[in-house]
């Protein structure tokens, strides 16, 4: 019985699962959009939203937690400074599912991973010009 057992397996030894799901949250912070199996989406957002929330953070500790997954510099930089400002007012939910079609090869169903499109700049209030305003 799998009582309190999280997670999937994938058929896969838990070093080459571990490894699998950061290569798809490396290249999920690289491109922005991702397309893979409705299953390894599910079982990556966690750890993609994880990720981000490092990133808001914004400690050294952090920084080096995201470096444990991301194992590179530049996408670490690009985290803290271009991706994780952006859901400074958000609680959670950094990343959406959208299910697509099936795989050709084998009938697996296939969905898209993306980062959600927070504030990237907040926009100056438009004043309300009148015609006595004008004259």
């Amino acid at each position: 019985m799998r009582h309190k057992k999280k997670g999937r397996k994938f058929g896969r030894e838990a070093d080459h699962r571990h490894l699998m799901l950061k290569n798809l949250v490396i290249s999920l912070i690289t491109h922005g959009r991702i397309t893979t199996t409705v299953a390894k989406a599910k079982e990556m957002r966690s750890l993609s939203e994880r990720v981000i929330q490092y990133g808001k953070n914004g400690e050294l500790h952090h920084r080096r937690l995201a470096f444990a997954v991301l194992k590179n510099h530049q996408l670490v930089k690009r985290l803290f400074d271009e991706i994780a400002p952006r859901y400074v007012n958000r609680e959670g939910g950094y990343t959406r599912i959208i299910k697509t079609n099936y795989r050709r090869g084998d009938c697996a169903p296939m969905a898209i991973i993306e980062l959600v499109e927070g504030e990237v700049v907040k926009k100056e209030k438009k004043e309300n010009i009148t015609a006595k305003d004008l004259a």
